[in-house]
């Protein structure tokens, strides 16, 4: 009887603590509830203008249009942007990473996105 109430708490346990977790992946990325946050958007202006420096580009950020973090020995930002020459803009994807105690980031990937 005892054994049977054990093993019963535990799977009540199991499954309390299943339901209270978030509803992202250890290790996943999780939305950026507010993307005019100035960390945010100082991480994109990096995005941009390292793009245009590996690349030759001239991009100007306009605006985040949404943003992911995923948390891995530091912080990976996956932002979709607006940026673009004078009054044409497009959209694109950009993730940074970025490891704050060292004053690190790395532009680890810029693409367009194709709607």
């Amino acid at each position: 009887m005892k054994l049977q109430t054990l093993i019963l708490l535990t799977v009540l346990l199991m499954a309390s603590a299943a339901t209270a977790r978030k509803q992202y992946p250890i290790g996943g990325y999780s939305p950026i509830t507010n993307i005019n946050d100035p960390h945010v958007i100082e991480i994109a202006n990096f995005a941009v203008t390292q793009y245009d420096k590996r690349s030759g580009a001239k991009l100007e950020f306009k605006k985040v249009i949404k943003g992911e973090s995923q948390v891995v020995a530091g912080t990976n930002y996956r932002l979709t942007l607006s940026a673009g020459e004078g009054s044409v803009s497009k959209i694109y994807e950009a993730v940074v990473w970025e490891k704050l105690w060292l004053h690190s980031r790395n532009l680890t990937s810029f693409k367009p996105v194709h709607a």
